[in-house]
């Protein structure tokens, strides 16, 4: 049968997708194309999994608003990610995680979307 492998992109509309790829850019050291998108490629040496993954209807995870969808970017650094988002202005989430999962931090883009970014475990 055939079926999913994998994540094969995170689709979502913005007002002005190059400058909100540039903002990635500048601040999480997305790897933008001059199209405005990115693309990664797998490397099973680092810890870590792509995930789909439906949440019900009425979650609060995704924050307050009408938000239906939450990107989720697996970083090697949290800490060193959320302090440099907060020197630039960000608006950080107060309240971070840390689980058996690994570890997990908050941000609003500039378009107001939530995002969550994944510290995994050595071991993930």
């Amino acid at each position: 049968m055939a079926k999913i492998t994998g994540l094969g992109g995170i689709f979502f509309k913005s007002r002005d997708p190059i400058a909100l790829s540039k903002w990635y850019a500048e601040h999480l050291g997305l790897p933008a194309q001059e199209w405005g998108g990115a693309m990664f490629t797998e490397d099973e040496s680092r810890p870590g999994k792509t995930l789909w993954s439906p949440f019900k209807a009425d979650t609060a995870y995704f924050g307050a608003g009408p938000q239906t969808f939450m990107i989720n970017f697996r970083v090697d650094d949290l800490d060193s990610v959320l302090i440099n988002l907060r020197r630039a202005g960000v608006d950080v989430d107060d309240k971070s995680e840390a689980s058996e999962y690994g570890k997990f931090g908050w941000f609003t883009d500039p378009e107001g979307h939530r995002v969550e970014l994944w510290e995994p475990p050595a071991s993930a």
